[in-house]
């Protein structure tokens, strides 16, 4: 097993998920690849963060790969991955359901929580009066652009 693949016994929590027990109904055109190795190819992009275009070779064809995990992914197969994984996680004792976590890099907050104005246009998120004024005070040519902390840098002499 490398690195980012699904051991065999994870392969076989998921595989009744991945690939129902149906008959193909046409012998004709190229087989179906192997849905372990498309989902170990999706788990490694998952994994790394890299572009599609870069899968190794070893997982097939990055069309394909992105192929069957975007029909996967449409038809809700991670999700019944998920609730399945959480189910048996339950069952053995090992979640905690007092505790919650939330990840704060996936919240984003709104400008007026920044302490923007909450009707400022998107076009100018500045003042330019302000900023007219900051670069007179710095001493530059009017259409500067200048950050606001030249105001508030006194220089002590000593």
């Amino acid at each position: 097993m490398r690195r980012h693949e699904l051991s065999d016994e994870h392969w076989e929590l998921v595989k009744p998920l991945l690939c129902p027990p149906r008959p193909r109904k046409s012998k004709a055109g190229r087989p179906p690849r192997d849905p372990r190795v498309m989902l170990n190819g999706a788990l490694w992009i998952l994994a790394t963060g890299a572009p599609w275009r870069d899968l190794p070779e070893r997982f097939g064809p990055w069309q394909s790969v992105y192929g069957r995990y975007s029909r996967w992914r449409k038809a809700g197969v991670f999700a019944k991955i998920a609730d399945t994984l959480q189910i048996r996680l339950d069952e053995q004792g090992l979640i905690d359901w007092e505790l919650w976590c939330v990840d704060g890099a996936n919240v984003r907050a709104s400008r007026a929580a920044a302490g923007a104005d909450k009707k400022a246009s998107s076009a100018t998120p500045t003042s330019r009066g302000t900023m007219r004024w900051a670069a007179r005070g710095a001493g530059l040519d009017r259409s500067s652009m200048w950050s606001l902390t030249a105001r508030e840098l006194r220089w002590r002499s000593k």
